[in-house]
């Protein structure tokens, strides 16, 4: 079996045709996981049965936004995905550079969250290649955070179990592992006991501890797929804070996928634009202001001018 992205049960896909069935078991997951560089967590009902397995982590990266030269860190060449015999993707070609922020908006159904998941490793592509500054995914360090918090967190762990997994698999020791906790702890302000299980806590705690979790290990590039659709707005502008607070601090790339374009626009330095199926490429905006950014930049001339470029270009391609 080749190394997957922590949590999840597919092999990673990188230049193969199809996938592997699902391997049902947490404890195979918890085996295979051993062995990977991304980090992450799987969520369940029950403690022996497995509903959704997902990979949630995350990294921190920042810079102030810019235009200037830098090297790739995402690379997709003819990537060819289809489902049946409906091609979602079809000689797709990208390149993203790295410690950039980049928000994925799209019409509905154009595969936005299938991009990130076959970057990630967790969902096979039929054809093509992804490299990360050159490297395959098995060789990079990968943060994903789900929207479905309630299935990435294990229930039967406390909320710093959670945190700690991802770093536990990757040998540390106790101490080792309570001194990072508390580094997050204090760079996001937590204020709720840790001790507690997941179920005890509000839908935007589980979240932030999945952000948490995600960022524990320091990821090279952390994938968000629309972390925020299940939140409350109080929780909402909270972890958006936090999470450009986080990127200022680090320089890892990250890759947002949103349905709601203020979001896209307001955390990213560039957003990239796609078609409907067979999906390509349709602009990509930038959105140059610098971090942090704050309800002020919301009436920027700058913000309303990408807001509104990346409307009319979603519009076009919805009307298609």
């Amino acid at each position: 079996m080749r190394c997957r992205s922590t949590g999840a049960c597919r092999p990673v896909a990188s230049g193969l045709t199809g996938g592997r069935t699902l391997v049902p078991a947490l404890a195979r997951i918890l085996r295979m996981s051993r062995s990977c560089q991304t980090a992450g967590a799987v969520g369940a009902a029950g403690r022996h049965k497995v509903k959704r397995m997902q990979a949630s982590v995350t990294a921190i990266g920042s810079f102030p936004a810019s235009s200037g030269q830098r090297r790739p860190a995402v690379q997709v060449s003819g990537l060819r995905k289809a489902f049946g015999t409906q091609p979602l993707y079809d000689g797709f070609d990208l390149e993203l550079p790295a410690n950039s922020f980049t928000s994925v908006f799209g019409p509905n159904g154009c595969g936005k969250s299938t991009l990130i998941n076959m970057m990630a490793g967790l969902v096979p592509y039929d054809s093509g290649q992804i490299l990360f500054d050159g490297r395959d995914v098995r060789e990079v360090t990968i943060g994903y955070v789900f929207q479905n918090y309630r299935d990435a967190l294990f229930p039967w762990w406390r909320a710093r179990e959670n945190i700690e997994y991802p770093l536990k698999i990757r040998g540390m020791n106790a101490r080792q592992r309570s001194e990072r906790v508390e580094e997050l702890v204090a760079q996001f302000d937590v204020r709720f006991d840790l001790n507690r299980r997941p179920y005890e806590f509000s839908g935007g705690q589980q979240q932030l501890i999945s952000i948490l979790r995600a960022l524990a290990p320091r990821p090279e590039i952390v994938f968000l797929d629309e972390p925020f659709s299940a939140l409350d707005y109080e929780m909402t502008l909270f972890i958006r804070e936090k999470l450009q607070a986080v990127f200022v601090q680090s320089r890892v790339t990250m890759i947002l996928v949103s349905h709601d374009l203020e979001d896209a626009v307001y955390l990213a330095d560039r957003v990239l634009m796609l078609t409907r199926r067979p999906t390509r490429v349709a602009a990509i905006v930038p959105f140059e202001l610098p971090y942090p950014r704050t309800d002020a930049t919301l009436h920027h001339p700058q913000f309303i001018a990408a807001k509104r470029r990346s409307l009319e270009v979603f519009q076009r391609e919805v009307s298609r």
